[in-house]
């Protein structure tokens, strides 16, 4: 079920909001990391949007400056989106501007469980977990947040797991607390009213945010990589956790591959 050794790449025009007379367009292309360099530059993409844009504490090991690195690393399969500009030689792929990190299942139970079980109880999706599987570190540079980067990240990731006979993905989504967590609670009350998973695929926060003391009634708008999971029709399992250490509160989604909308699975054929 590896597929470091099956390298599978797409290609999407991606149109900057800017006038066309200013820049080329850009072409972002979609593949697996294939050696550990590759896995770096998303080390790298996720410290600069965790650490400096976002604040997170990281347990940055020696040795590893500017890299975001844990544990389950070693585990998954590491999906990049990469910006080549029109311009530029084919042969140049172009930096790192979108990453997912993706935990199989036979990778889950070689590294002891998933990274959701360390914030979530999620007994209730036993019966799934057999063809389950958990992204993770999620995250688009700020300048290619518009959409063209998660559509280019969900098309791979729904043919890996056709290719696999797996058919649901959970992750979290963090959202920052600088404000306090008003604007995360806010945002898990709107999100609720209308994504929220049947009773069988809920979750129970270890460290839940406290929404019940937070403002629930603020006038939010989803930032782009949740609206992008929720166009792709994907279910908030419960309330949000908080993650100090990051200081953002984590919504737990699901999304099966037979919920994915067609314009999303097209881009695998």
């Amino acid at each position: 079920m590896n597929s470091r050794q099956d390298i599978v790449t797409h290609a999407l025009p991606h149109a900057p909001r800017i006038p066309r007379t200013a820049r080329p367009t850009t072409t972002l292309t979609v593949s697996w990391a294939a050696s550990e360099a590759e896995v770096r530059e998303a080390q790298a993409l996720r410290y600069q949007v965790f650490a400096v844009e976002m604040g997170a504490r990281l347990a940055t090991p020696p040795g590893a400056p500017g890299l975001d690195v844990d544990l389950f690393d070693a585990y998954c399969e590491h999906l990049l989106v990469r910006a080549r500009p029109g311009d530029a030689d084919e042969g140049e792929p172009g930096p790192v501007i979108g990453t997912y990190r993706v935990l199989t299942p036979a990778a889950a139970r070689r590294a002891g469980g998933l990274y959701s079980d360390t914030e979530f109880d999620l007994t209730r999706l036993r019966a799934l977990r057999p063809r389950l599987v958990e992204i993770g570190r999620s995250c688009v540079h700020a300048e290619h947040r518009s959409g063209g980067a998660i559509i280019a990240l969900w098309g791979a990731l729904a043919e890996f797991m056709a290719r696999n006979g797996l058919d649901t993905v959970i992750g979290c989504a963090s959202v920052s607390m600088r404000d306090g967590g008003h604007f995360a609670a806010s945002l898990w009350r709107q999100i609720a009213a209308q994504h929220l998973a049947s009773i069988d695929c809920q979750v129970r926060p270890r460290l839940p945010l406290p929404v019940e003391h937070l403002r629930q009634d603020l006038d939010v708008e989803p930032p782009a990589l949740i609206r992008g999971y929720l166009r792709c029709g994907a279910r908030l399992m419960g309330q949000p956790a908080w993650d100090p250490d990051f200081n953002t509160a984590d919504l737990p989604l699901l999304l099966r591959t037979a919920d994915l909308p067609a314009r999303f699975r097209r881009i695998t054929g």
